[in-house]
């Protein structure tokens, strides 16, 4: 009874997200993949960057809940909809109910692109997606967002003082938030502390010990960057009538290599980042302008993704190797029903052991 009370607790454990990227070429099938998360780890949601069909079949039945994506040169056509319609009927009805699709993501970071066409068409996509789901009866089952970088505020310190970038904010960003509210669908941000982080400041960013940081106008202490960023976006938010919209946490992450100028890119680092991440997002503390919060959060990334381009830091991201063996330890992500059974079980040998030794001698 021990043992099941035990098993059951920790498999009620709030899962957490993974972006699953696959610009690689060592990658295990998907297939192989899907079942290692199933079995091995307490992720119950994964991201991918487009709809491949592989991907998706390899999590039927699985209840996994998947994120597709639209990807940014496809949003003008998604506009039009006869074509968001068969876009749907072609990447989302053939796989439910076996497939758990819970959102369809407009584009990765438009906003930050500089492409007028991508983000000028970007809400009346999301509109018009939203309304081939309706014809399908699909809407109340499968949601339509968008992930931002921070790069859409034009403010962030203090976090009080948020704001969105000027132009974007009220022509852009102001009807999203109608529509994301109208369609109870979340307001996706993509915070990473890596990149704002410095030899003064590292602690800060990593969850670890620190001074932390003093909002000012608010007067309320700041102990990590995380929530920092987090807030700021709310503020934002909030100054656009919109503080009710959920947020989640489209990518976050730490890498494990980079180039010899950057500030703690190494294993350890990443291992504070993620794990603290973690435990902070799941504990219900939330932050200090949304306390008792969790926030759904998915890391980047599920693996390195060794053709990917850019700095040497962009394709050393990754939680697993491609054996799947954890990159670092002390992230509390994978179960522990073995650790768990083999503890019980080496405990009844044990007393098994002792019990024949006290037989033997007494006989």
């Amino acid at each position: 009874m021990i043992e099941i009370f035990l098993l059951q607790s920790f498999t009620e454990v709030q899962g957490i997200g993974v972006n699953y990227g696959t610009i690689a070429n060592n990658l295990p099938p998907p297939s192989q993949v899907a079942k290692f998360l199933l079995h091995s780890t307490i992720i119950n949601k994964v991201r991918i960057f487009d709809a491949n069909q592989e991907i998706l079949q390899a999590f039927e039945n699985t209840r996994i809940e998947i994120t597709i994506t639209i990807p940014n040169d496809q949003i003008p056509n998604i506009t039009n909809l006869t074509l968001a319609q068969q876009w749907v009927k072609t990447n989302v009805q053939p796989f439910i109910p076996s497939i758990n699709i819970i959102r369809i993501l407009v584009g990765n970071e438009v906003l930050s692109t500089a492409n007028k066409l991508f983000i000028t068409n970007l809400v009346p996509a999301m509109q018009t997606l939203h309304t081939a789901l309706i014809t399908t009866s699909l809407d109340n089952l499968i949601k339509v967002s968008t992930p931002h970088s921070l790069g859409i505020l034009s403010n962030s310190s203090p976090p009080s003082s948020g704001r969105f970038r000027e132009g974007y904010d009220i022509h852009i960003i102001k009807p999203m938030l109608r529509f994301l509210k109208d369609t109870n669908s979340p307001f996706m941000v993509n915070p990473y502390p890596f990149f704002a982080c410095t030899s003064s400041n590292l602690d800060y960013a990593l969850f670890r010990a620190n001074s932390g940081v003093l909002d000012d106008n608010t007067k309320l202490h700041y102990t990590n960057m995380f929530d920092a960023q987090l807030d700021a976006v709310y503020s934002a938010m909030k100054v656009l009538g919109f503080e009710d919209v959920e947020i989640v946490i489209g990518e976050t992450g730490w890498p494990t290599i980079g180039d010899s100028a950057q500030i703690g890119v190494d294993g350890n680092s990443a291992s504070d980042y993620n794990g603290n991440l973690i435990r902070h997002v799941t504990s219900g503390v939330g932050t200090p302008l949304m306390p008792n919060r969790t926030f759904e959060t998915y890391i980047f990334a599920l693996f390195d993704e060794n053709l990917k381009p850019g700095p040497i830091c962009e394709r050393n991201f990754g939680l697993f190797r491609p054996n799947m063996t954890l990159v670092y330890d002390d992230v509390p992500i994978m179960r522990k029903n073995v650790a768990v059974a083999n503890s019980h079980s080496k405990a009844i040998l044990s007393f098994m052991t002792a019990l024949s030794f006290l037989i033997g001698w007494w006989t």
